[in-house]
């Protein structure tokens, strides 16, 4: 009995120093790759492959609702859609902030087809679980005449197309249900994509879904741990890239799922900017990086350019950095296999929503 126990126990160990060494090594090598490549000095190194005439393309007549911007990347993406002639919908948080930002990108754009829609995060008070930040959603919807819904078919008069887009951005819930991160980057993203489907799919075949991840995702496997920590330590930082994690299986998902519905689905990574979400989230990461971060332009650069492109030259449900199809997982991080349990997250989410 006691030979028994002993191996039991030894066996245990061996499973966790066998997770700690896999962690330390994902940490390690996200950390490597991420200094070579995600500072403001590998946007520069990589821009020298970029084409300006990619960036010269107008867009007038498409509609961009861009969430969280009022300021950082989210602002970023809505004012250089603006500039292309889009007609921007800034979904954001603070009426104060919004009303700041909509009035910078009116005036440097001179685009006046730009406008503010406040979704209050606040959920103790509001109880609104609001879409993910920084995920645009690009599109036509000038015809649109009938729009499809759990009810009957609803013939839209023009006032009233602006106020159904907007009812899609909002998924109401009880607060104390979620944590906030997950609500935030997981379920608002699926709700708030789900949502606009109908919309999307009138919009074929130039509709497209760009989804802000984060190389963050490099450090986690997709689990089906979403809000909880199965050893009950919970990590801010790990739920974070869990999340974003979350969010590239679940583009590429989407691809799969939609693949005949005429819709785009990306998902990208911006790089190491320097916004104020990184500035207040990350404050240590941001001192010791000083001076090395991207701008907020530099990190949107990649979801204009997605925004942008025919869609003859992306690939739905890939992942794009700097303007490119980049890789999913790291060397030897052993996370590949792990986006084999996305069908289980994903009826998790529609059972929630």
């Amino acid at each position: 009995m006691k030979n028994a126990t002993s191996h039991f126990e030894f066996h245990i160990s061996i499973t966790a120093l066998i997770m700690f060494l896999l962690k330390t090594w994902r940490a390690s090598a996200f950390g490597v790759y991420g200094y070579l490549n995600f500072t403001r000095n590998g946007f520069l190194e990589h821009s020298k492959k970029f084409k300006p005439e990619d960036m010269e393309i107008r867009i007038e007549g498409k509609n961009c609702v861009v969430t969280g911007a009022n300021s950082g990347i989210g602002f970023a993406t809505a004012e250089a859609l603006a500039s292309c002639g889009a007609t921007v919908y800034m979904v954001c948080r603070n009426k104060e902030k919004g009303e700041t930002a909509l009035s910078k990108i009116q005036s440097s754009t001179g685009n006046p087809n730009v406008h503010l829609e406040v979704n209050n995060a606040g959920l103790m008070e509001q109880k609104r679980v609001t879409t993910s930040e920084g995920c645009a959603f690009h599109f036509n919807y000038k015809n649109i005449r009938y729009i499809m819904c759990s009810v009957p078919s609803l013939k839209l008069r023009k006032k009233n197309r602006k106020k159904y887009l907007m009812s899609c951005l909002s998924y109401f819930q009880c607060a104390s249900r979620f944590e906030l991160n997950f609500a935030v980057n997981v379920l608002g993203t699926y709700a708030t994509t789900e949502l606009m489907l109908p919309l999307l799919e009138i919009a074929s075949p130039d509709a497209r879904v760009i989804t802000v991840s984060s190389g963050g995702m490099y450090t986690t496997p997709l689990t089906s741990d979403l809000q909880v920590f199965s050893d009950g330590k919970f990590s801010g930082a790990e739920q974070y890239a869990r999340n974003k994690r979350v969010q590239v299986a679940l583009t590429e998902k989407w691809a799969e799922m939609y693949k005949n519905k005429g819709i785009g689905f990306y998902s990208m990574h911006p790089g190491w900017a320097e916004t104020p979400g990184v500035a207040k989230s990350l404050p240590d990461f941001n001192k010791w990086l000083s001076g090395k971060l991207r701008t907020s332009e530099e990190g949107a650069d990649t979801v204009i350019w997605l925004a942008l492109q025919p869609k003859e030259k992306l690939v739905s449900g890939g992942f794009y950095f700097d303007r490119a199809e980049a890789p999913k997982h790291l060397k030897f991080a052993a996370t590949r296999q792990s986006h084999a349990i996305i069908d289980s997250i994903v009826d998790t989410l529609r059972s929630l929503v």
